[in-house]
């Protein structure tokens, strides 16, 4: 289960994604992965989660980015098999 903050602040980053980033992103950086940083709306585009995620903690290392996948519904995809 995830905090209240930890929610709002991803709520905050998908809201700037969708009116902000998406249009200028989806096109030429579709798979990639982007952090944003909520509070000041900046972001950082990266070939990893890793990466991005430390670029924002490097320019923001108080605050909580969050980190999505450019063009997809989910940031990482976990499977699995029952055996």
């Amino acid at each position: 289960m995830i905090s209240e903050r930890t929610r709002a602040n991803a709520e905050r980053a998908r809201l700037i994604y969708d009116e902000r980033l998406r249009a200028a992103l989806e096109d030429q950086h579709a798979g990639r992965f982007v952090a944003v940083e909520p509070e000041s709306g900046d972001y950082f585009l990266a070939d990893t989660f890793d990466a991005a995620a430390e670029a924002a903690q490097v320019a923001y290392p108080s605050r909580l980015p969050h980190v999505m996948r450019v063009g997809h519904a989910a940031a990482l995809h976990m499977g699995g098999a029952w055996l």
